[in-house]
């Protein structure tokens, strides 16, 4: 079972950048799809982005143009590059493997 852990979160202001790191205990070569959700205080977890092995990568509307998801199959890490930070992204980000693996997740908080 492959463990993954977020890291790469923190405060910062609206309009600032933040690049978060998921690593993963094992070979990700062979996965398929890796993604990222969030999710805020009182609402559900949802979709932010997936990257696919052959290159594909599907964002959700709110994050699109602002948020760039990546892979390293050589480092086994998944990267989301989110900038143009808004308020509304503040939440804890975690990542999965599609195959019923999430890590511990990491706090993003965007506030003046």
């Amino acid at each position: 079972q492959v463990q993954l852990v977020e890291s790469g979160g923190g405060l910062v202001q609206p309009g600032g950048s933040l690049r978060l790191s998921c690593g993963a205990s094992g070979s990700i070569s062979s996965i398929n799809v890796m993604g990222w959700y969030r999710q805020a205080p009182g609402k559900q977890r949802e979709f932010v982005a997936s990257t696919y092995s052959s290159g594909r990568t599907v964002y959700a509307d709110s994050v699109k143009d602002r948020f760039t998801i990546s892979r390293d199959n050589a480092k086994n890490t998944v990267y989301l590059q989110m900038n143009s930070l808004k308020p509304d992204d503040t939440a804890v980000y975690y990542c999965t493997d599609y195959r019923q693996n999430w890590g511990q997740g990491t706090q993003v908080t965007v506030s003046s």
